[in-house]
């Protein structure tokens, strides 16, 4: 199975040192270069960054079509419109994306998207975790996830918690 993802899922789950989940889950992740480099700025917030530079099933790659990616940049940022190009290119069976636009355009793409919050729906599903709601607790307390209420209540009543 080929996964790419974008910032959002891989910073918030590093953050609250659930970054095995994506080993996991999905055994390699591809994310592009500028994806890379939004998580080298979680150094500036004090977080050591050996755990994510020592993954060997994180895989960066550059997406080739720097002109798709120039397009897709005047809805997103250059995380978001790389990783859908990357996914593009790679023809990945999967997109981790959490952002609601960035989630819109690859759906408009022809992706199969998922969120932090469906990872940890697979998770639980499969026996990883036992409970969602603390994870995704600790995501907005610990590592500034914003989740609307509504997706929040969607998830955990989901989840049978």
């Amino acid at each position: 199975m080929v996964v790419v993802s974008d910032t959002s899922p891989i910073s918030g789950l590093y953050r609250i040192g659930h970054l095995h989940l994506f080993r996991i889950l999905y055994q390699k992740v591809i994310i592009p270069e500028a994806v890379f480099q939004e998580l080298l700025e979680l150094k500036s917030f004090g977080f050591d960054l050996e755990e994510i530079f020592m993954a060997t099933w994180i895989e960066v790659k550059s997406p080739t079509n720097i002109n798709n990616v120039a397009i897709l940049q005047k809805e997103l940022d250059l995380g978001e419109a790389e990783a859908i190009v990357l996914a593009q290119e790679l023809n990945a069976d999967l997109l981790l994306m959490d952002e609601a636009i960035g989630r819109q355009v690859a759906k408009r793409e022809g992706m199969s998207v998922i969120g932090l919050i469906g990872m940890l729906a697979e998770a639980k599903t499969q026996g990883h975790i036992l409970l969602v709601k603390p994870i995704i607790d600790r995501l907005v307390t610990e590592a500034n996830f914003r989740i609307s209420p509504t997706l929040y209540q969607m998830a955990v009543s989901h989840a049978g918690e």
